[in-house]
């Protein structure tokens, strides 16, 4: 058996070319005795029709699919006084599936690829109006979800938001340093198909972070191929049934896509079509990463090695280094 050294703990700092910034990795602090919040387990007796949730057929007309219905509580209010350069006038609730005990890896990649169509059928639509299309997903309490029905959110917006104007800064100064995309190169790969690969980012600050990227240089979400859109199903199926599999619970997370805004007439070809994936558990299924203290006041923080994170995943390792390590399902 091939054990850790401390090698492998050392603190240090490793730089996000996605933001321009450092992240401090302290994985020892993994060491330290944990008598903080400890969370519930998800709850696992969710009806499937709940009348009392919002989301379901009960309350809305009937669907089989997807179905779509504006926010009750959007992000920015529509007819808010003065709005200058922050206006939202649309924030959408997108419902993945009738049921509300089922969850993405739970779907069958038929009805994935009908939620992937639907997010590229609403890029173009809204896309034709508005500068920027969010699509995220909050998934479990941890997260802040606030409803377990299957469902994500889409928040078009008049400007840029923050994280997305600095990514696509960065990614045009690597491109115009470097003469190729920061995207199209890539390590860590821990799950592949034909089309897309997930790795584990060199940066990742939050643990088990995952960044999802096709082989082929893409823009945007509706230039998928019908080919791309099924491996994209299928590879978004596997990641996350593997994520539910690392503590055997329903494996929380934010999601998020970033690609070109589907109008602009400028040149875009330093953008690399991606989504991230944002997990808190940290030790187990009951304990998180907090994003407080130094991590919140002074620097970017992660606990959790990158060695020691792929060792200890139920993911593939495509590494033949990594491949060799075997170490005990356990942190103390």
């Amino acid at each position: 058996m091939t054990k850790f050294k401390i090698t492998f703990l050392k603190k240090h700092l490793r730089y996000n070319p996605l933001r321009d910034s450092w992240v401090l990795v302290s994985a020892h602090r993994m060491k330290r005795l944990w008598k903080g919040q400890v969370e519930k387990q998800p709850e696992d007796n969710i009806p499937r029709h709940d009348p009392k949730t919002p989301s379901v057929p009960a309350v809305n007309p009937e669907y089989d699919s997807t179905f779509m219905f504006d926010n009750d509580f959007p992000a920015l209010q529509p007819d808010a006084p003065d709005p200058g350069m922050i206006f939202c006038p649309v924030h959408k609730v997108m419902c993945f599936h009738p049921w509300s005990d089922i969850t993405l890896p739970l779907l069958q990649p038929a009805e994935i690829r009908k939620v992937i169509d639907k997010w590229a059928d609403l890029i173009v639509e809204l896309g034709a109006e508005y500068t920027w299309v969010q699509i995220f997903e909050n998934k479990g309490a941890m997260m802040g979800c606030s409803n377990p029905h299957p469902h994500c959110q889409v928040c078009p917006s008049n400007f840029l938001p923050n994280e997305q104007a600095l990514a696509e800064r960065c990614q045009r100064d690597f491109l115009q340093k470097h003469g190729e995309p920061l995207l199209l190169q890539y390590e860590r790969v821990v799950v592949e198909n034909e089309h897309w690969l997930v790795v584990v980012p060199y940066w990742e600050t939050w643990p088990f972070q995952m960044l999802l990227l096709p082989r082929r240089h893409v823009l945007c979400l509706p230039d998928l191929t019908a080919q791309e859109r099924d491996s994209l199903a299928s590879i978004m199926k596997r990641l996350l049934t593997e994520y539910d599999k690392l503590f055997e619970v329903s494996f929380p997370y934010s999601m998020r896509w970033h690609g070109k805004r589907i109008y602009l007439k400028e040149d875009m070809s330093h953008l690399q079509l991606h989504a991230h994936y944002y997990p808190p558990l940290l030790r187990s299924a009951t304990i998180h990463k907090f994003m407080v203290g130094y991590e919140m006041l002074a620097n970017e923080q992660r606990h959790l090695n990158s060695l020691w994170h792929l060792a200890l995943s139920s993911f593939h390792i495509n590494d033949p280094i990594l491949k060799t390590i075997n170490i005990e399902k356990r942190m103390n």
